[in-house]
């Protein structure tokens, strides 16, 4: 796996893509980056910084509340949900529509905010942001004001504070030696340390994101060059973080040591240089993969070339399995492995150790799809769509005139009832959170005439929350923490129920098992969490849609 190559902290050659048609890429300098000592967590009395107190170049964001009607949290909730991807691009006159295709390859991760920001030829940095999906926030016009020949970009997946313009990314901040732009995906376990100390220092922060502790961090920060600042601030973070800078001339990618969240490296056939959440996003743009930032590397990117730093001592890398399991798109390279592959070798597993008398196997679409063909192809059960899902409904609804039970996944979901009545059917998902999600889908193809429903779950039970850039609920609102698999299988109704082996997944993923994050299956945590969870919208979401505790589901929802 690329992400558990080893490197040193002084510079590696980057290599070339294999591109017949590549013309002059970047070249890359011959020479390390060396790091100063290293510097205390604050200093004692720092002083004010001119721009930090007033960080965001928009005007004063607002609340949006343009969808008053019936604010409901949809079903599909109970998915994990991705809520960040980033995109940087350097050495493009195309950038910011580069940049604008790219976040529309990462939608999946997030779909309620999106934002780019480029750099002009005079050295300025010009931003826009806004609440939607990104055809919704950008257009022609709007990228016409988006000059340059490097930007990032973002987009955001949230809950609490969702609609909320100023917590969209990328921030842009003006401090003492010019600006800077930052798009980050993951969770900063020690975000609430850092910022009382910071606040306890004169800082004055705008939003609710741990990502603006970043910013202040680098504008207090005395190292130099720029870059170091960059190393400096991240040296105090815990958590997971894969974040792109822009400053005046420079790109800049960083990936915590664990390597949790995913940051992928590419090149364009003219030499422009790319970074993305996901392969996808560089195959769009027809960028070629090179390789993932490795855990812990900082890639700097100017005029001169690529040069490679090591942020700090080298962790056995932590990558978040549920990339695999859920948030990639099938057709992505994630930690080295292809996605598709993953989720058609559990199908497999579970075809393997959870067999059963079936007609048909369906899946839940989109994300139970691959792993549902797998499924199908090693027990040799015809797969067939028994569930038509709907992309054209967003995230809120207008409440009917008459109550109409479970009406959020019947408008998600519609049931072939020619591929269901009277079968045996075996339907696999990615993953149970709380349960309702999945008794409602039970009801469903039972309502659509499903003679019996075999629930395939192609993951093992998430008895933990997470704390990495996955917004799961509460431990104790976790269904397999709270029941085991045969209670589980009735809160649902189904006929049977089985999830991925632990055990087994381990020995799939073979000599890398022990580089991939399994809090969520363990409760056991590579980075210790010692803050309450602050961030409801800056990592991953995990939910299905009930807001409260888990005591408050309605009696109705289960069989």
């Amino acid at each position: 796996m690329a992400a558990t190559t080893s490197f040193s902290s002084s510079f590696s050659l980057i290599p070339k893509p294999n591109n017949p048609y590549t013309n002059k890429p970047l070249p890359l300098l011959p020479k390390p980056f060396l790091k100063p000592p290293h510097l205390s967590l604050l200093p004692s009395s720092p002083s004010l910084i001119h721009g930090v107190s007033s960080y965001f170049s928009s005007p004063s964001p607002t609340e949006d509340h343009s969808h008053t009607p019936f604010d409901y949290n949809d079903d599909d909730d109970e998915k994990p949900r991705e809520e960040c991807g980033v995109v940087g691009i350097y050495g493009d006159p195309e950038a910011s529509r580069l940049c604008y295709l790219a976040l529309h390859a990462l939608q999946h991760r997030g779909q309620e905010g999106a934002g780019i920001v480029t750099v002009s030829n005079e050295k300025v940095l010009q931003t826009i942001t806004g609440v939607g999906l990104v055809s919704e926030v950008f257009n022609e016009s709007k990228l016409d004001q988006l000059p340059g020949e490097f930007a990032i970009g973002h987009v955001r997946y949230s809950t609490a504070g969702a609609s909320m313009l100023k917590n969209v990314q990328p921030f842009v901040a003006g401090y003492r030696f010019g600006s800077i732009g930052v798009a980050h995906n993951g969770n900063l376990v020690n975000y609430k340390t850092l910022r009382a100390m910071l606040e306890e220092n004169g800082s004055i922060f705008n939003t609710s994101s741990d990502t603006e502790v970043v910013l202040h961090l680098i504008a207090i920060s005395k190292a130099r060059p720029f870059f170091m600042r960059i190393i400096d601030a991240c040296e105090k973070l815990q958590g997971a973080y894969s974040m792109v800078f822009v400053t005046e001339d420079k790109l800049v990618a960083v990936r915590d040591p664990y390597g949790f969240r995913p940051l992928v490296m590419g090149r364009r056939s003219n030499g422009a240089v790319v970074f993305a959440s996901e392969t996808c996003a560089l195959d769009l743009i027809e960028a070629t993969y090179e390789r993932e930032v490795y855990p812990g590397e900082v890639l700097v990117v100017d005029k001169d070339g690529v040069k490679s730093q090591c942020l700090m001592p080298k962790f056995e890398p932590k990558q978040c399995i549920f990339e695999h399991i859920y948030f990639s798109l099938p057709n992505s390279i994630v930690f080295g492995r292809s996605v598709y592959e993953s989720r058609h070798v559990f199908g497999e597993i579970l075809a393997t150790e959870s067999p059963v008398e079936c007609d048909v196997v369906i899946a839940v679409p989109d994300s139970g799809v691959v792993a549902a063909l797998g499924y199908a192809a090693k027990s040799g059960v015809p797969f067939q769509q028994g569930l038509i899902r709907s992309h054209y409904v967003g995230r809120t609804f207008i409440e009917p005139s008459q109550k109409i039970r479970d009406f959020g996944v019947k408008l998600k979901l519609s049931p072939v009832r020619g591929v269901l009545e009277g079968k045996r059917v075996v339907v696999v998902d990615d993953s149970i959170v709380r349960g309702t999600t999945s008794s409602k889908i039970v009801r469903l193809l039972r309502e659509a005439g499903a003679k019996e429903v075999h629930m395939r779950i192609a993951s093992p039970p998430i008895v933990a929350s997470c704390y990495y850039g996955v917004d799961t609920p509460s431990s104790e609102e976790l269904i397999s923490n709270r029941l085991r698999v045969e209670e589980i299988n009735e809160f649902i109704g189904s006929d049977s129920l089985a999830f991925l082996s632990f055990d087994t997944l381990k020995k799939h993923l073979g000599k890398d098992s022990k580089s991939f994050c399994y809090a969520c299956f363990t409760g056991d945590y590579p980075v210790k969490p010692t803050e309450v969870k602050v961030k409801r919208g800056g990592g991953d979401f995990i939910d299905d849609g009930l807001v409260g505790s888990f005591e408050n589901i309605e009696a109705g929802w289960v069989r």
